[in-house]
């Protein structure tokens, strides 16, 4: 491996310390890249980093050691887990990383490395955004950016509650998201894309940073909105509106990994080794990944 590979994959890092009580120490097998990455570096999101140390949020592995009380997990296992903050002070961009047992979910033996790490982050994202709006059979959702790895989730998870989902994204993306679900699907390009769908919804979901505004009057009064990029508008007509962040839930990634597993939630990972880190890094936060949700396997 050549220096720099080295530098990326972190070879400097000690070791993390043996578990303690309640914790868990996993081999990574694979890591998830986001966007929120973005916000670690820079501790608008302090997850506990004690420099130097990796970055990652989310991944899967295998159990490497468990701490005193751990009843769930032995050594062997496989996990998934989106884990902030990280007790041991470093990330999942590593050959180990140190979590909390009650963060972690048992992966389903039909959910390879690289769909489990790609996993928890965006699912419990849209999970949990869409549990608090609790939208009923037949009631209308917009979501701004479904082409992304949390929309297309949330589309997924929405159409299989009989939810009517519109979304905005690129052209480019209208078949995949009409596939996973969507009822409609407009180009997030043309500045008129408000007057191309028809109002009145129950709820809008912001994924999009900066379309808080351009949906909240598409939301009827006393409908909902719910912003996953910190801007959510001040309420108006009787709308509910509200900024929410994640928190890591291991019933709820049990449930999304089961589905995953099954067949019926979809992801679409792209493996990229470790020392690729820091290029799959620019790229997500960019925007340039395309609708993939990239993932890091260590050498």
């Amino acid at each position: 491996m050549s220096r720099a590979e080295k530098e990326v994959a972190l070879l400097e890092l000690p070791e993390p310390s043996s578990p303690e009580p309640g914790q868990i120490l996993v081999a990574v097998e694979a890591a998830g890249v986001g966007p929120w990455d973005e916000l670690v570096i820079d501790a608008s999101w302090d997850v506990g980093l004690r420099p130097p140390a990796a970055l990652g949020v989310e991944g899967a592995g295998k159990v490497l050691a468990v701490g005193a009380g751990v009843t769930g997990f032995a050594v062997g296992d496989r996990v998934l887990a989106h884990e902030a903050p990280l007790p041991g002070g470093s990330g999942f961009w590593a050959e180990r990383v140190l979590i909390n047992a009650e963060h972690a979910a048992a992966c389903p033996p039909g959910l390879d490395p690289a769909h489990a790490a790609a996993l928890p982050v965006n699912g419990l994202t849209a999970l949990q955004a869409l549990e608090k709006l609790d939208l009923s059979r037949g009631q209308r959702l917009l979501i701004t950016n479904g082409g992304g790895g949390t929309g297309a989730l949330a589309i997924q998870l929405a159409a299989a509650n009989g939810i009517e989902v519109t979304t905005t994204a690129s052209a480019t993306a209208t078949e995949r998201l009409v596939g996973l679900g969507a009822m409609e699907v407009v180009d997030y390009h043309d500045p008129n894309w408000p007057t191309k769908v028809r109002g009145g919804f129950d709820a809008a979901l912001i994924i999009a940073a900066g379309t808080a505004d351009t949906a909240l009057p598409l939301v009827r009064d006393g409908g909902q909105l719910c912003s996953l990029t910190s801007d959510a508008p001040p309420e108006e007509r009787s709308i509910t509106s509200w900024d929410l962040y994640i928190e890591p839930n291991a019933a709820q990634l049990v449930q999304l990994a089961e589905q995953a597993a099954a067949g019926t939630l979809k992801l679409a990972p792209e493996p990229l080794p470790l020392s690729e880190g820091p290029d799959a890094f620019t790229q997500v936060v960019a925007g340039r990944a395309g609708g993939k949700k990239i993932v890091l396997i260590p050498a």
